[in-house]
């Protein structure tokens, strides 16, 4: 029979054994570890989590999501296990404080870059506007839609709860800027219907001393001045006014860029004829245009043939300096406004109340 009236010196395992022996094997925790925890007590505005340290360690519930949580249970459940982030030190009770929150940031940063990296099209919801622009999410982070990048022709404040396919212009965990394009993604969409050598009708919207802006179907395309006429041409105002419908081949798109180059010197069929008889040119301009994309199908298949003056003509032009598609550089604000212009896409917990309420 075991003898239940054993000392503590008979053992030979004292108290202070075992508060040295779960010392001995206690884990070191440090701010920014990512640790396993079981959830044993949900409170009002936060929750108790084991993690393995003396005491259990707490999350407040602004730090239970990367959204808006009003309650504990909507995130965590009791006897619930999973990964958290250590945010601060023990405090002088030995406790750690906790937080999903900054993985899920860690993540979604994570993700837009991998999104940006893949130049992927991603589609959000307007929740607010204010004076620069429109407020989206995206991942969970907020992303801001300049001004100048939004393609629609409603207000700004009508925008909220509109869907709008959007490309990123800027990702930057280090500034915490997210800043996207809606006139991107529908250039991207239009530029994608497009052809090079293929005819289109657009109509000059502005007018340069380098070329001519002409609209086609939404998007502006550049028609450099080099590829108005065979002809040497001084200005383009001297050939084109603004508003001034005309008849232009694709000669090159850049999807990455956003740039589309035009041309109406390789629908001339004779050299000067763009200056001499414009309706001509384009009379012929499905023609011109046909013999134009044989000469760039043989180029492509390796012809032993000289390369046509056109395709040349294309080289040089893509090597040039030209402004994109989308907009004329002087009209438009830059994409990343000022820093005090561009929300931050990650909020402070003083910007949102609701969620550290007492």
């Amino acid at each position: 029979m075991v003898n239940q009236n054993l000392t503590a010196t008979e053992i030979g395992f004292t108290h202070e054994d075992f508060a040295a022996l779960l010392d001995k094997y206690d884990y070191h925790f440090s701010p920014g570890d990512i640790v396993p925890g079981t959830v044993f007590s949900i409170e009002p505005r936060g929750a108790l989590i084991d993690i393995g340290a003396k005491t259990a360690a707490y999350i407040p519930i602004q730090e239970m999501s990367i959204n808006r949580v009003d309650s504990p249970e909507e995130v965590l459940q009791s006897n619930e296990t999973r990964e958290f982030f250590i945010l601060t030190d023990e405090n002088e009770d030995g406790q750690l404080t906790l937080s999903i929150r900054r993985i899920e940031y860690m993540r979604a940063w994570e993700r837009v870059r991998q999104l940006q990296a893949e130049d992927a099209t991603v589609r959000s919801g307007v929740f607010a506007t204010n004076r620069g622009g429109a407020l989206v999410r995206i991942e969970g982070l907020r992303g801001f839609i300049p001004g100048s990048h939004i393609s629609t022709r409603k207000p700004k404040e009508e925008l909220v709860g509109e869907e709008l396919p959007l490309k990123f212009l800027e990702v930057d965990e280090e500034r915490n800027r997210l800043v996207l394009s809606h006139r991107r993604a529908l250039v991207e969409r239009k530029m994608n219907r497009l052809e090079v050598g293929e005819v289109v009708i657009g109509t000059v919207r502005g007018i340069k001393p380098y070329g001519a802006f002409i609209d086609i179907g939404g998007v502006s395309g550049l028609l450099h001045i080099s590829e108005i006429s065979h002809e040497h041409i001084d200005t383009p105002h001297s050939v084109f006014n603004v508003n001034d419908e005309v008849k232009v081949m694709i000669i090159d798109l850049d999807a990455e860029r956003g740039r589309i180059s035009l041309s109406t010197k390789q629908l001339e069929p004779e050299p000067g004829d763009m200056i001499k008889n414009r309706d001509l040119v384009y009379d012929k301009a499905e023609e011109m245009a046909a013999k134009y994309r044989e000469q760039l199908l043989a180029k492509q298949q390796g012809a032993t043939a000289a390369p046509a003056a056109p395709v040349e003509a294309v080289e040089a032009l893509a090597e040039e300096d030209i402004p994109s598609a989308m907009e004329l550089e002087e009209e438009i604000p830059a994409a990343t406004e000022t820093e005090e212009e561009i929300p931050a896409a990650t909020e402070t917990e003083e910007e949102i109340p609701a969620a550290i309420e007492e």
